[in-house]
């Protein structure tokens, strides 16, 4: 019976990190900008991340808006912020607002012994751009 026990513990460890692993997941969503123009995809593996405006003439595409939930890895949202702007057509992705910011609340227990708990969301957003001629280095 303890030998049983004692196997249990490590694979219930094991079990609750994989969850919490498993968790993560990043949402991303584009919106092309009226008048900006169709531009064929591009290559994400080319598409940049910018935290400045490039100095190069070039055009906004549109708009990406990205919503991890959990604990992603920085790659898993720099990948979904280069899979979207491909889309658009653009060459670079400028980041113009990440922040954590309280989202919601929720409340719980009986009506007599409520008690609230704050829930808290990142938001992350870049503007797609193209340039104007050649691609900036």
């Amino acid at each position: 019976m303890n030998r049983a026990k004692s196997l249990r513990a490590p694979s219930m460890l094991l079990l609750a990190a994989l969850l919490l692993t498993g968790c993560a997941s990043v949402s991303v969503t584009s919106e092309r900008y009226v008048g900006a123009g169709e531009y064929p995809p591009s290559n994400p593996a080319s598409v940049r991340i910018m935290r400045r405006e490039p100095k190069k003439p070039h055009v906004q595409v549109g708009e990406i808006v990205v919503s991890p939930s959990g604990s992603p890895e920085v790659t898993e949202i720099e990948s979904a912020i280069r899979a979207e702007a491909a889309k658009l057509g653009a060459d670079v992705a400028v980041l113009v607002y990440d922040k954590t910011k309280r989202v919601g609340t929720i409340v719980s227990g009986p009506w007599w012994a409520r008690s609230r708990t704050p829930v808290y969301g990142r938001k992350i957003v870049a503007v797609a751009v193209k340039f104007k001629g050649e691609r900036e280095e």
